[in-house]
Formats: structure tokens, sequence, C-alpha cells
């Protein structure tokens, strides 16, 4: 069973305008001038968020089209967001109604849609980052320092450039280039280890906020994390054998996912699928995050443990690292 989790207001404390002191009582008596709180409005209606997403939408169409307006998002408080996020892919001939919600988190919320005949596919699951996921990163500068990242003009950067990342900086055209440069990251790495046979769900395409990709389970029931299933004794150890394949696999072509766990594995049929590309690093960008494959496969052999696949985490971190990646950097 899937689940959900609610999400936090976008929208800040209200911010009460000062009055100098010894003028209340003139201002007071002034009609019409009393002071009233102003209200922010929530990042994602900001006038450099709604710019931002229309830029990474494509401008042309090939064919004139009914306005794309899915009857599910018209009772959703967010449903201006998830449209204009969604439209794009319509407009492109990718999807052509969004059926149900599959996945919710404070991050992003992942939907069913129908797919457009022309993909071959019968549905499609696009996951909608909210830009808002990006201030509560954890350990945000290894991830940072791990990638190559866009500045403003759209540049690659390192993410500890001496000229400071567009990560690190606070504008509203640098915040866009951070939300830019971390979904199109996630959207590489899964088409890299799509590519290469990992398990993970195809990719089909990106566009601002959003990520489109092979739906996994069945309409209205969607795949659910391993994390909320309870698997059969026989199942365990091929699973645990496969997963551990896949983050080899990864590796070698310089990828971890950094954030790996029974949350962020789906399962289906008794197979398994890798998901959550957000906080994916290149180990050659940056020796010190073989903390993190480590804390991978940990997190995987904690799991399995309570099956009988009793594998010690380290030792097999150790030796993975060391077979193709060379020293572990702690011991160099």
């Amino acid at each position: 069973m899937t689940k959900q989790f609610d999400y936090d207001s976008e929208e800040d404390l209200p911010t009460f305008v000062n009055i100098k002191p010894n003028a209340r009582e003139r201002a007071l008596l002034r009609p019409g001038n009393h002071t009233k709180p102003i209200r922010k409005t929530s990042y994602e209606n900001s006038p450099d968020v709604q710019r931002w997403l229309q830029q990474q939408s494509f401008e042309e169409k090939k064919e004139e089209k009914p306005a794309f307006n899915p009857s599910l998002l018209a009772s959703k408080r967010d449903s201006p967001w998830i449209l204009s996020s969604l439209t794009p892919f319509y407009n492109q001939n990718l999807i052509t109604d969004v059926l149900h919600e599959a996945h919710s988190g404070k991050e992003a919320t992942v939907y069913c849609c129908a797919a457009h005949p022309v993909t071959g596919v019968e549905y499609l699951a696009v996951k909608i980052y909210r830009p808002r996921m990006f201030r509560s990163l954890r350990n945000d500068a290894i991830y940072r320092y791990s990638r190559v990242q866009r500045d403003e003009e759209g540049q690659a950067e390192h993410g500890n450039s001496s000229r400071g990342s567009a990560a690190t900086r606070k504008s509203a055209k640098s915040r866009a280039a951070q939300v830019a440069s971390w979904i199109e990251y996630e959207y590489q790495t899964q088409r890299l280890l799509y590519e290469h046979g990992a398990n993970v769900p195809r990719p089909f395409a990106q566009i601002g906020n959003a990520v489109l990709m092979e739906y996994i389970g069945d309409l209205g029931d969607p795949a659910p994390r391993l994390s909320d299933v309870m698997l059969e004794p026989d199942e365990a150890e091929p699973l645990f054998e496969c997963i551990m394949r896949n983050i080899e696999l990864a590796l070698t072509h310089g990828r971890i996912h950094g954030d790996l766990s029974g949350y962020n594995i789906l399962y289906w049929e008794g197979a398994v699928t890798l998901i959550d590309f957000a906080q994916a690093v290149d180990p050659y960008h940056n020796s010190d995050v073989f903390s993190l494959f480590m804390r991978d496969i940990e997190r995987i052999c904690q799991y399995f443990a309570p099956y009988g696949v009793n594998v010690d985490g380290i030792r097999l971190a150790r030796s993975t690292w060391i077979r193709h990646m060379g020293p572990i950097p702690e011991l160099v």
C-alpha cells in the first residue's frame, strides 16, 4: 500500500510594515492609511518561477489542440502549478490526460497519465517537483560538489567552482538555474542507467520541473515501495542480488544513487525498480562520495537482514569500490 504524505504550506508567514517612532498618532488619524499585513505569494506562483516554466516548454505547436484541462486537477490546491508543468507534455503529444495520483511526498508528486498513442505505451508516470525541495536537501554541499551544474547562462560549471556555484547564489536567476540543473541531472542519470540495462523506469522526456517516464503498476494500483511490502522467503535473496547488481552497474558508469533505501525502490510482480535519482552523484567528480555509496549498500543490507540475507554492508561496499574505483579515499 502506497504511503501518502502531506506537505507543508508553500506560503511564508506574513510580514508587517513598521510605523516610524512618534508617528503612530498621525498615522491613525490619517484616513485609509492603516497598516495591513502583507501576505507573500507562494514560491510556485512567483513571476520568476512561472517565467522559468514557460521558458522550459516548447514555444512552437505543430497543431491546434484543445486546451489541456484534466478534471482530476480541478479540486487541487496547487492545480495551476501542476497544469503549467504538464501542459508541455500534452502539447508535444506525449500525454492526453491525468488519471490519478500515484505517489506523493514533500519533494514531488507522481501522477499516472494516459499516454498518447505515438508513445507506444498505455500509461506514463510524470514526476512533478516543487522548487522548495532544493531548500532541504540533506548534505547539500556534497551533492553540489559531486556533479556538473549550470550557471545562470546555461554554461556547465562544477559544484565547487571558484566563481561560486549557481546552487549557492540567491538571485532568482540562479535559483532557476539550480532547479533546472538538479532535475536535468536526475533525468540524464535515469537515461544513462536505463540505456545500460539497469532496473529503472524507462525515461521519456524532461521539461522544466517534470520528468516523464514509464509507469510501473496497474491503473489505479501503482507499484508499492519495497518498504511497504512483505516479501516471500524465497524472493529476498534474488531481489537483494538484483539491487546490488544495479548499484555496481551504476558505479561502473559514474553514478551513485546517494539516497537509496526501500523507500525509493518499487516492487511489482516479483521485480524491483530503482527510482528517485535527484541526489545521484558522480564518483569521478568527488572521491568523498564513498560515504554515500557505503550508506546505500548498508541500508539495503539492513532491509534484507530480517529475511535471512546476512551480509556485511561495510565490507561489501569496500570490496565493490576497490574493484571498480581503486583505493578507498579515506585510506589513501
